[in-house]
C-alpha cells in the first residue's frame, strides 16, 4: 500500500530520538494540519487523556486529548500536531488498524507515525530510522535496513534550522543538496 503523506520514523535501539525528531517535525509542518500516530504492540493499561475511538479484536485506536505529560502522544500534540493517535495491537491486525486511523484524517493531509512494523506494509513517502547511541540496547532491524530508508541520528539534527526533507503536493520528498 503506497501512502506518499506519510513519514514513517523507526528506531535501531532505545533511546534513539524517534519521539523528538516526530515531535520536531509536527513542530515544522504544524501549518500543514499534521497528524501524529503512535502505534505499540504492548497492551499495558491505557492512560488518562486517551478517548477510544475503535475497539476490535487484536487492536485499539485511541485519540490523544492531553498536551501537558511526558507520553509521546501528549508530546506530539503540544508540538501542534492537528490530531494525535495511538494503536495497541497485535503484529497480524497492524494493517487493520492503521486504517482504522487513516479514516479519521483528512485525506492527503501529512502523516507522521512511530511505528518500525507498519513498514512492512506499506510503502510511505519517507522511512526514517533514527540511529540510536546507546548499543546495549540495539533492536534488530536487518530486514528494515534492505528498504528504502533515511538514516538519522539525532544529533546531525540539532544544529539545522529546517530538516532535510518537505511536504509538497501531497507527499514527503527529500530535499536536493
Amino acid at each position: 500500500m503506497v501512502i506518499p503523506n506519510l513519514l514513517l520514523v523507526a528506531d535501531t535501539g532505545n533511546k534513539s530520538g524517534k519521539t523528538t525528531f516526530v515531535c520536531r517535525v509536527i513542530e515544522q509542518f504544524r501549518d500543514y494540519g499534521i497528524t501524529g500516530i503512535k502505534i505499540t504492540p504492548h497492551f499495558h493499561e491505557t492512560t488518562p487523556g486517551l478517548l477510544p475511538v475503535t475497539e476490535k479484536p487484536g487492536f485499539s485506536v485511541y485519540k490523544e486529548t492531553y498536551d501537558n505529560t511526558n507520553k509521546d502522544t501528549s508530546r506530539m500534540l503540544k508540538a501542534g500536531a492537528s490530531g494525535v493517535y495511538f494503536a495497541k495491537v497485535t503484529a497480524n491486525k497492524l494493517p487493520d488498524a492503521f486504517m482504522e486511523i487513516l479514516k479519521q484524517i483528512p485525506e492527503g493531509s501529512p502523516v507522521v507515525c512511530e511505528s518500525p512494523a507498519l513498514r512492512y506494509y506499506t510503502d510511505p513517502g519517507l522511512f526514517i530510522i533514527m540511529k540510536s547511541d546507546t548499543e546495549s540496547n540495539l533492536k534488530n532491524i536487518s530486514e528494515l535496513l534492505i528498504l528504502p530508508h533515511v538514516m538519522i541520528h539525532l544529533t546531525d539534527l540539532q544544529n539545522r534550522l529546517s530538516l532535510p526533507f518537505d511536504f509538497r503536493d501531497g507527499k514527503w520528498v527529500m530535499k536536493a543538496h
